[in-house]
């Protein structure tokens, strides 16, 4: 096995060896935090025009296909 491959399986191994357990308490207070975040950043500023006709144009594609079906 290559250096690279070998240095991926060290990785992979560690990560699965030494993930966070997170308890019910914490991964609430963390989702209320980034919930909070997202809130204050991206709910207040307006939806870009390149996002509108990305949505407008999955919306015919999907009118589109109930009609057809």
């Amino acid at each position: 096995m290559d250096q690279r491959g070998a240095d991926h399986d060290l990785r992979a191994e560690a990560e699965t060896e030494f993930q966070p357990i997170l308890t019910d308490d914490t991964r609430y207070r963390l989702g209320t935090a980034l919930r909070s975040l997202y809130e204050e950043t991206c709910d207040t500023q307006p939806i870009p025009d390149s996002q509108i006709d990305l949505l407008l144009r999955l919306r015919h594609k999907e009118r589109d296909r109930l009609r057809a079906g």
